[in-house]
């Protein structure tokens, strides 16, 4: 796809920015659609998205809903229709300013004057519409081939909330009909699979007013938490870690030491105790070198790898809460490791190989970043130099495939993240390795070298699942809430035909209650086909157990799985059968 860029020459389209450069030129069309229907409409910002485009438009007094999209969309179809020629020309601030305060745009105006004295502005113009923009843009307005506005919100202008509130109308474009019906196939296999409306139907967990963004986990959730936590518990032990718990609670002073006061208050809790300041930990880390501290340390005493499932809080603006995805309480799956210089590869690549496995485990592909020093950062551009080359040697010895993102680290060292793609193609943040020079300087943390010298050991942090909480959410979402046997809150329901089988359904289930199998009776008055139907679509359990008057007898039972086969099964063979399932945690 040619594309004219905002010096004025029109070259090939990178592949990986085609999208980009449709959605941007679908937010101008857009604009120059609703200026014919809507004379009086001034605009703002209209950029592309990951997703799609929007733009902030003042319509004064007029309402838009989205029943007004349909004519939106004509006007848009009939201007890629005219086949309008994109053109792009530049003028000095001054003019910029004159020209856009002759067509009426205040906003834009607003805009250039935010400018630098000397900034020259570049604009880009179809047919009778202009705009004030950086580009590249497609040549011709036909090139808009797919698109579709999808919801109308407010915001501020310049997200300033003392500004004006403006209407933002939000669309989505693609190269093709058949890239845009797939997108809303995903949007649709998403909205099923919403872990809030699947963790209400299964009531794994709840939300409530009285504490907005602290989840309460039911008994359901309760299950998968403890199953979760069991096998983070065992990984732990695998990889050679030992288990700690850090208070919630602690002084200014620490947070002051590990520079958390200084850059990361705005999102801390705080309290007074005895007339003194605490803070409520939005991580743990600090707590870990407490303890590093709390005795003399060999170099024989390292890697030191301590593990915690702390619970974190942080404050998160009301409008960014989402489900289990963006909480204000939440169980990190943590742990800090203190390490010699000489150790940085070998214990880098081993939290690697752990991370790596949870992911194998569930099924989730990944890609890796590097993530480097952002401006609000601290220590010595030596310690960072250092932090940054660690993590790149790791990467490269493991020969893994990374992609660098500058300015995006931790104020106290570099991270290596890793991003899960789900079922769906979405991606999470959610595995990080974050190098660490600065809180062992800060917390004056020291080992015995072999020569008797005094050394500063280098931290680890890391996690793998990010929380227990946005991992669950993922994890029903990835299966639909049909989660793999081991994980299921509700393992086998028997389903008794009638009253007569009910004593025998009981008896199967404190089997496998007997087995460690989490079981469940439905011993309601309703009819068989009723109890499978909600077995399977409510509970999604992953076997059923049907017992009429003929299994009563025999002593045996008919099992129904997913894939709705039911087969005749001795019992002793399917306990059997489960709890090997659930050991091997298959799925």
């Amino acid at each position: 796809m040619k594309v004219l860029y905002n010096d004025g020459h029109v070259d090939e389209c990178p592949e990986d920015e085609e999208l980009h450069v449709l959605r941007h030129s679908a937010a101008h069309i857009m604009a120059q659609a609703i200026k014919r229907l809507y004379p009086e409409a001034d605009f703002a910002y209209g950029p592309a998205t990951d997703n799609g485009f929007y733009y902030d438009i003042d319509l004064g007094d007029r309402k838009i809903s989205e029943d007004d999209f349909p004519a939106i969309e004509d006007e848009m179809r009939k201007i890629c229709k005219e086949n309008l020629k994109f053109q792009v020309f530049e003028k000095p601030r001054a003019e910029a300013i004159a020209l856009m305060q002759e067509r009426g745009e205040k906003y834009k105006v607003e805009h250039i004057g935010d400018l630098p004295d000397d900034a020259r502005i570049t604009f880009y113009q179809q047919g009778e519409y202009v705009d004030m923009c950086v580009g590249p843009h497609i040549c011709y307005t036909k090139a808009l081939k797919a698109f579709k506005l999808t919801g109308v919100s407010g915001a501020y202008w310049k997200g300033d909330s003392n500004n004006k509130m403006l209407t933002r109308i939000n669309g989505v474009a693609f190269r093709n009909k058949q890239e845009m019906d797939e997108h809303f196939a995903l949007l649709a296999e998403a909205e099923k699979r919403d872990h809030r409306k699947i963790g209400q139907e299964m009531e794994i967990f709840m939300m409530n007013e009285a504490g907005p963004g602290f989840p309460f986990w039911l008994p359901n959730g309760m299950r998968i938490r403890n199953s979760l936590m069991q096998y983070w518990q065992e990984m732990q032990d695998k990889f050679g870690y030992d288990q700690v718990q850090t208070p919630i609670i602690l002084s200014r002073k620490l947070w002051e030491t590990s520079g958390h006061w200084d850059h990361y208050k705005e999102n801390m809790y705080t309290t007074k105790i005895d007339d003194e300041d605490y803070a409520i930990k939005p991580m743990n880390c600090p707590g870990a070198c407490l303890i590093y501290k709390s005795k003399p340390r060999s170099y024989r005493d390292l890697p030191l790898k301590l593990a915690e499932a702390g619970v974190d809080h942080r404050h998160e603006l009301k409008g960014a809460l989402h489900g289990l995805f963006r909480v204000r309480e939440f169980q990190q799956d943590d742990a800090h490791l203190f390490i010699r210089p000489d150790q940085i590869t070998e214990q880098v690549t081993d939290v690697a190989h752990l991370i790596t496995a949870y992911y194998a485990q569930f099924g989730f592909p990944y890609r890796v970043e590097l993530s480097t020093r952002p401006d609000n950062s601290m220590g010595s551009d030596e310690d960072w130099e250092r932090a940054e080359d660690g993590l790149k040697k790791a990467l490269e010895a493991m020969h893994v495939d990374y992609k660098l993102n500058p300015g995006d680290g931790a104020f106290y060292g570099p991270k290596i993240d890793f991003h899960l793609q789900d079922c769906l193609g979405r991606e999470w943040q959610c595995g990080t390795i974050q190098l660490d020079f600065q809180l062992p300087h800060n917390f004056q943390l020291e080992y015995t070298d072999r020569d008797g010298s005094k050394k500063q050991p280098i931290m680890i942090h890391r996690a793998g699942f990010g929380s227990f909480e946005r991992f669950i959410g993922m994890l029903i979402e990835q299966y639909a809430g049909k989660f793999p046997t081991w994980l299921s809150p509700c393992q086998v329901k028997v389903l008794p035909v009638s009253e007569k089988t009910r004593d025998y359904a009981n008896q199967v289930a404190q089997r496998l209650r007997d087995a460690g199998v989490r079981v469940k009776v439905d011993e309601r008055d309703e009819k068989i086909g009723y109890k499978i139907r909600e077995a399977r679509s409510i509970d999604r359990v992953p076997y059923m157990l049907i017992l009429g008057e003929k299994e009563a007898e025999a002593g045996n039972i008919s099992v129904r799985d997913r894939s709705n086969e039911t087969v005749q099964r001795d019992l002793e063979d399917f306990v059997a059968d489960i709890t090997e399932e659930i050991r091997e945690r298959r799925g």
